[in-house]
């Protein structure tokens, strides 16, 4: 009776994990900006597996949470800051558009289809590749939400609903924001400190907001530095790499 049971629960825990891998890929996945599936430079099957390459996240009583809890009445205090609070409402939108947007001072271009067409393509097919690795790891790790964990609401109470029950670790939030921020400064290292300062704050908004742990906006960071090396081995992304450094210096000299 015991091995019965056994074998049930675990089976509705794989189960329950393919269920919650496929609505991270869904709710919020790799799909363009008007809802079209974009191809990306790898499958999932191979990209790096972040159940493997991370530790999990800090356990609920360990001197890391409690970082983790010092760290989200930080951000909370800051919500008193409008300007900082704006910031963080605008990094929490969900779509290339926005995340491009928001490095528009720091790149020195404003980054759209119609106007940058080799780099938009670079970005939406890499950030779309590198999304991919946030998948398994929030379905494994299943971590509660500091929101929920305090029964608390978020600054940005529009996504509220979608992240509840969503898994906190890693954030796809600052993966998207530290992989911009690395291929943009490949784009234009000239400009690099001042696009990985910006990053770097992306990831912070995450906090500021209340939904994320702060261990899990670090380990995001790296999460997108795993991705980004494994972008370097595909000959696409090169070619389009070289691509995109050649439209952004003919476009720089029109300014």
């Amino acid at each position: 009776m015991i091995k019965e049971l056994r074998s049930f629960f675990g089976f509705l825990l794989l189960v329950l994990s393919f269920a919650l891998s496929q609505s991270c890929s869904v709710g919020r996945g790799v799909v363009a900006s008007e809802g079209q599936k974009v191809p990306t430079y790898f499958t999932i099957d191979q990209m790096p597996d972040l159940v493997k390459c991370l530790p999990a996240p800090p356990a609920w009583k360990s001197q890391e949470f409690q970082y983790d809890s010092i760290r989200y009445f930080w951000g909370k205090a800051l919500r008193a800051d409008s300007a900082r609070a704006a910031v963080a409402n605008s990094d929490a939108v969900w779509s290339l558009e926005s995340l491009f947007a928001s490095f528009k001072d720091q790149f020195g271009l404003t980054v759209s289809k119609e106007t940058t067409p080799e780099i938009w393509k670079l970005l939406e097919t890499s950030i779309s590749t590198i999304d991919l690795i946030r998948i398994r790891p929030k379905a494994h790790f299943l971590r509660k939400r500091p929101f929920e964990y305090f029964n608390d609401h978020i600054l940005t109470t529009w996504e509220e609903d979608e992240l509840r029950g969503e898994g906190s670790y890693p954030s796809g939030h600052t993966i998207r924001g530290w992989s911009a921020a690395l291929l943009l400064a490949e784009i234009n290292p000239e400009a690099a400190n001042e696009i990985f300062a910006r990053g770097w704050e992306y990831g912070e908004s995450r906090v500021i907001v209340g939904a994320h742990w702060q261990s899990d906006v670090d380990a995001s960071r790296a999460a997108a530095s795993i991705a980004y090396d494994k972008l370097q081995t595909s000959p696409a992304f090169r070619k389009q790499m070289s691509r995109a450094v050649k439209e952004f210096k003919r476009l720089s000299v029109k300014h």
